[in-house]
């Protein structure tokens, strides 16, 4: 605001400096008048130029404005009060109402204004001029140095109202973060040690039920005794990979190109451990890599499917399938097991503590994946579709040597 002020200034000085220097008297008053134009002309180029450099000398310096003030006035007397130099006396008041506020405008626009009454008295004694034009640029006066202070009022206010709604949305975005965090933490224990855990803690009733019965096979003890110490390293082998995820640094946008082989032996794995058939079928042509924190949650959404359809749906075969159209990724997990009860909704999962279906629906989200739980198109069974933006492949660097 100060700046465009200056510019206003600089831009009446350069009207009213050809009036000035006409009416001058020749000797010195010339050289006063000439001096008076030049160096009111360069505060306000400098000051409108460079106001951030400038400008803090002006504020802690009232001095130097009121120097400027008793300069403008030699242009005032020469020029006289009906030029447009007028209008740099009405900016004087604005200014200090702008840098000092209410006290600042006080003092300015009164100086001004006593400046333009001796101005006005000096020139015009021979004739009887209105009082209302005598009273005119003073009244200005006044009216701008008010129109400052109030300007500069509303200025500190709006800039302290957006450096609280600043502190507000910087403590939002932590909450936010927090939570977010908190709800992948979720995820992670959920899709990993959770589950883990909970076929040690069968895998242990099995070994009591057999170690209490009345003729305890050796072998089938030391077998579920196996399974048991096999389960609890598996634990404490995820809870160390999910310590270490938590600690590791890695772009987010990093391509992770073994998806599709790391889809394949997730498959297999779950074939062997389980028993139960895992076909998957992929594109002849892999497409663009996925992001590295993409790939990881539709790894995880795909694990959680294949769960849930063991452990669920008593399911005896899913069919894993991947198709490419354009830019679109769409991979389909689909079991012939018992599907979905009625009238299934995320809050009755969550109420009942079932979090896995819940956190495959926040995994897409995470991964800006679309996904459609239910039958699909087929007659039973439940199919899980996750339509997946690829990436824009980037085109490689140019060849120096071509």
């Amino acid at each position: 605001m100060c700046r465009q002020v200056f510019g206003f200034r600089l831009a009446m000085i350069v009207v009213s400096a050809p009036a000035a220097l006409l009416n001058a008297a020749p000797g010195l008053g010339a050289r006063l008048v000439g001096a008076a134009v030049v160096v009111t002309f360069m505060v306000s180029y400098v000051l409108f130029r460079d106001w951030e450099r400038f400008g803090p000398l002006l504020l802690r310096h009232p001095s130097l404005l009121a120097a400027d003030t008793l300069l403008g006035s030699f242009l005032l007397v020469s020029a006289g009060p009906d030029t447009t130099l007028a209008y740099v006396s009405v900016c004087t008041p604005l200014l200090a109402g702008l840098v000092y506020s209410w006290r600042g405008a006080a003092c300015f626009a009164s100086l001004q204004s006593l400046i333009l009454l001796l101005v006005h008295a000096t020139l015009k004694a021979d004739r009887h001029a209105p009082v209302a034009e005598a009273l005119l640029l003073p009244g200005l006066c006044v009216i701008a140095g008010a129109m400052g202070s109030t300007l500069r009022n509303l200025m500190l206010r709006f800039g302290s109202a957006t450096q609280a709604l600043t502190t507000v949305q910087a403590r939002l975005a932590a909450a936010e973060a927090v939570s977010a965090e908190r709800a992948r933490l979720a995820r992670e224990m959920h899709d990993s040690v959770a589950k883990t855990l909970y076929g040690v803690a069968l895998a242990a009733d099995g070994l009591a039920a057999t170690a209490s019965a009345d003729a305890p096979d050796p072998a089938r003890v030391r077998q579920q005794a196996e399974l048991v110490s096999r389960s609890a390293r598996r634990a404490a082998a995820e809870s160390r990979e999910l310590l270490t995820d938590l600690r590791r640094d890695q772009p987010e946008g990093t391509a992770w190109n073994p998806f599709w082989d790391e889809l394949d032996r997730q498959a297999l794995a779950f074939t062997d451990r389980t028993g139960l058939r895992v076909t998957c079928h992929r594109p002849r042509a892999d497409p663009a890599p996925l992001p590295s924190a993409v790939a990881r949650h539709v790894l995880s959404i795909a694990a959680e499917a294949l769960e849930n359809a063991h452990r669920h749906a008593s399911a005896t075969h899913v069919d894993v399938r991947a198709a490419v159209d354009g830019r679109l990724l769409t991979l389909t997990i689909h079991d012939d097991g018992t599907g979905l009860p009625p009238g299934t909704t995320l809050e009755k999962l969550r109420t009942s503590g079932h979090f896995g279906l819940l956190g495959m629906v926040e995994r897409a989200a995470q991964a800006g994946a679309r996904i459609r739980v239910g039958r699909g198109a087929h007659d039973r069974g439940t199919e899980v579709r996750l339509d997946i933006p690829l990436p824009t492949p980037t085109p490689p660097p140019p060849d120096p040597r071509a």
